[in-house]
């Protein structure tokens, strides 16, 4: 079979912060992807970078008294060694702060306005009048319009979660100065995609049968119907002082980050062909065989979906050939929380001593290719790596390598061993083709399972072999002999497996069994006979609970309560400030991570007690089948099991699901809900599943319980 050709980017981090946890989720899923991909004997390449540009960082150097090319090279060194910490392993780790991303962005923009995607209008934004500068609606702040909460952004407000224009700000005011901002007109340039040629591109291009459900759903919505014009032209331009690329033949204008950063995708890459003597072309021309994948958080699903595959498309460059989404991360159930220690970014990570593939495991543990959220749940952390990696994994060698050691000079037995391998263990060689195609999915989840199962089945063949039982009674040399050289291959067949997600544990695993380093393709032999193995020693320690609870006490920050505020807000720190549009902003795609600021009104009254929610009977449910409803716009029919019973629901689900990829999954539903009659039928129960306020944005998101629940346990 031919090498494929393969070209990988993860989002660009700003470099106006650390790398944290949540990050570090896209990070480890692009990294095994690739690792795995370059088992398989493919070409693939992964590139990334610094996003570098925008006011944030321009303010923030200003507040150090630094340059911002001094502050994004000491944030790149810090990205940097973060991410080889973790073993993330870029083929280049570039900036968009680069002489090739410049020419990519001024191509594009100059191949744009050439075909008439260009528009220049004169727009009214608010004014620092102490500053000289146009304010990000993020550097706005005031009182919300729809709530009254105070010191809101001017995009949306963190109490009410309502969206205006900071122009609705009642009494608002500048976040870098204070002062009151004026508004004024600035000429601004658009890129039109509300253009019939890109409506009538982006209709094709998101209708592929390649793209994430979840992802197309969305895009579909974005989009709206057949006879509707729903996309809106974009701005890319922001006035001076900013720090970027400014436009050509437009003094005081500046490109806006957004625009340069997915182009510094290609400045990464332009970068590494230019130094390895590699064709840029060949992987970004329009007809290119190539394939072209970006690993991107769902929040900025608009960006590369969209405006991305638009602008490429009429510049002349070939398309992404998917764009892969994944979910946000919580811990312990809860978004990120400086106050509850769980906001850990990965430096604090490393300091603790935790090992780097402790939390590469969990989260491949987790991943399973979709736009579903991820929780690290630090109790199961510790349990399942414990479990699994020494416990199933590890353990297999300390039972058999000494052994083989002390009664054999470090030599496997001297003859083929292949065929009684594949009858032993017989499921151990035929899973390579499965579980590559788990890693070819990204459900990574899917892939760890089977691998852990497999890992169960050779220690059930320790238990029946009982190799310290051999030793023990004389005369059962050769036998002891052939269970260790069995148990030895199949660490080495397992090792192979779990290679991609943990590349230093595995290269370890390599030094001890005396191998060149694995590719997949060795999965269909075994070691040869008296293959000499090297002395062991113990691959992995256990997780100490204590560890964890050090871990979170070293990222809690004091709760004492905050001083009184000024009669004039002071500028705030803008290590976490960001470009206008925020949502889609926060290092191209973190989450909000800190806890938001108490609402003058709660929005959670009015409370309810305990014997009312105890009231609610919430199970665990499987979905054993899941259908269209034929004449119903937004149903689908679930046949869900409870544990020795099923239900009948309809969900109001169609619009974020295709009842195909339902099918397995398990969900948490009301149980004891009464049942309704519909003109569909009989529904009995309802399954739950979050939303934005409004019902309809970012989507639904059908709840599904952590590993380990089964069908009809009780939600409390």
């Amino acid at each position: 079979m031919t090498p494929r050709k393969i070209l990988v980017t993860s989002a660009l981090p700003y470099a106006n912060g650390a790398i944290h946890l949540g990050h570090l989720v896209e990070y480890i899923q692009t990294d095994i992807w690739v690792r795995f991909q370059k088992m398989r004997g493919n070409e693939c390449w992964y590139v990334c970078a610094d996003d570098t540009h925008g006011t944030p960082i321009m303010l923030r150097a200003e507040k150090e008294g630094i340059t911002p090319e001094a502050l994004i090279a000491r944030v790149h060194q810090e990205h940097s060694r973060d991410f080889a910490g973790f073993h993330v392993a870029f083929d280049n780790y570039y900036s968009t702060h680069s002489d090739e991303t410049r020419f990519y962005s001024e191509d594009i923009y100059g191949k744009l306005k050439a075909a008439g995607l260009i528009e220049v209008r004169s727009i009214q934004q608010y004014y620092d009048p102490v500053k000289a500068m146009f304010l990000p609606d993020r550097f706005i702040k005031g009182e919300c319009p729809k709530c009254g909460a105070k010191d809101q952004y001017g995009d949306a407000c963190e109490s009410c979660g309502a969206a205006y224009a900071p122009t609705e700000l009642k009494d608002p005011y500048s976040a870098v100065s204070g002062a009151v901002p004026v508004l004024r007109e600035s000429d601004h340039y658009f890129f039109k995609l509300s253009d019939p040629r890109c409506q009538i591109f982006l209709r094709e291009w998101t209708r592929r049968g390649s793209l994430q459900t979840e992802a197309s759903n969305k895009l579909q919505e974005w989009l709206g119907a057949a006879d509707e014009n729903k996309l809106t032209d974009w701005d890319i331009s922001r006035d001076a002082p900013y720090f970027g690329f400014e436009i050509p033949g437009a003094p005081g204008k500046f490109f806006y980050v957004w625009l340069d950063a997915p182009i510094g995708y290609m400045g990464s890459f332009r970068n590494l062909c230019d130094r390895k003597g590699m064709d840029f072309d060949e992987y970004w021309k329009p007809d290119s065989t190539t394939e072209l994948y970006h690993f991107i958080g769902k929040d900025i699903l608009y960006f590369h979906a969209l405006f991305w595959p638009a602008e490429l498309k009429h510049a002349g460059y070939r398309t992404p050939t998917n764009v892969f989404a994944h979910g946000f991360l919580t811990v312990d159930g809860s978004k990120m929380s400086k106050s509850r220690g769980t906001f850990i970014t990965a430096e604090s990570y490393l300091q603790q001593g935790l090992n780097p593939e402790w939390l590469r495991y969990y989260f491949a543990a987790k991943l399973n290719g979709t736009m579903e959220d991820l929780d690290l749940n630090l109790d199961d952390f510790t349990s399942r790596v414990n479990s699994d990696l020494v416990g199933k994994y590890i353990n297999i060698a300390s039972r058999s390598a000494n052994f083989i050691a002390k009664h054999f000079e470090g030599k496997l037995l001297d003859e083929h061993v292949e065929d009684r391998f594949r009858i032993s263990l017989p499921e151990l060689m035929p899973a390579a083709d499965e579980i590559a195609g788990y890693y070819e999915a990204r459900d990574f989840g899917r892939a760890i399972r089977r691998i852990m199962a497999l890992a169960d089945h050779v220690n059930q063949y320790v238990d029946q072999h009982q190799p310290w039982k051999l030793a023990k009674h004389g005369g059962q040399e050769r036998e002891l002999h052939v269970v260790c050289t069995t148990l030895v291959n199949a660490f080495r067949l397992l090792t192979l497996y779990l290679k991609p997600v943990l590349p230093k544990l595995a290269q370890r695993a390599e030094e001890f069994l005396n191998i060149a380093p694995l590719h997949w393709n060795d999965a269909r032999h075994v070691l040869p006979p008296a293959h000499l193995i090297n002395g062991y020693e113990h691959l992995m320690q256990r997780i100490d609970p204590k560890q964890i609870a050090a871990l979170v006490a070293a990222n809690q920050e004091s709760l004492a309560p905050a001083a009184t505020p000024a009669a004039v807000p002071p500028a705030p720190t803008f290590a976490a400030a960001a470009e206008p549009h925020s949502p889609q902003r926060h290092a191209q795609h973190q989450q909000h991570t800190e806890d938001q600021t108490q609402a003058q009104v709660s929005p959670w009254e009015p409370f309810i007690s305990i014997d009312d929610f105890s009231k609610v009977d919430l199970r665990i449910a499987r979905i054993a089948d899941a259908k269209h409803v034929e004449g119903a716009d937004k149903l689908i029919q679930l046949t869900l099991e409870l544990g020795g019973e099923t239900r009948n629901v309809f969900a109001g689900i169609k619009s974020a699901y295709d009842p195909a990829t339902l099918i397995g999954r398990l969900t948490v539903m009301v149980a004891n809900l009464a049942p309704r009659k519909m003109k569909f039928g009989l529904s009995e129960g309802m399954v739950l599943a979050a939303s934005d306020t409004d019902g309809k944005s970012p989507g639904l998101f059908l709840l599904s319980p952590d590993s380990g629940a089964q069908p009809g346990m009780r939600v409390k």
